[in-house]
């Protein structure tokens, strides 16, 4: 499942609008931003009981 959601690019601080997999439970991949095209990593994590999704983002050099 695809599910639209907005994030803030940790180079240059813009936010933009992407879609993020919810069928896998845990997932890490590299994304470029949409403004200033610098590769981000999203981490996507489901919780085990709600199935909630958490997405967290950093650089890739960090």
């Amino acid at each position: 499942m695809l599910d639209e959601v907005e994030v803030m690019c940790p180079y240059c601080g813009e936010r933009f609008t992407t879609l993020m997999d919810t069928s896998i439970d845990q997932q890490e991949y590299i994304e470029d931003c949409q403004v200033c095209c610098n590769p981000i990593v999203f981490e996507v994590r489901l919780d085990t009981i709600s199935g909630e999704p958490t997405l967290t983002t950093r650089r890739d050099n960090d």
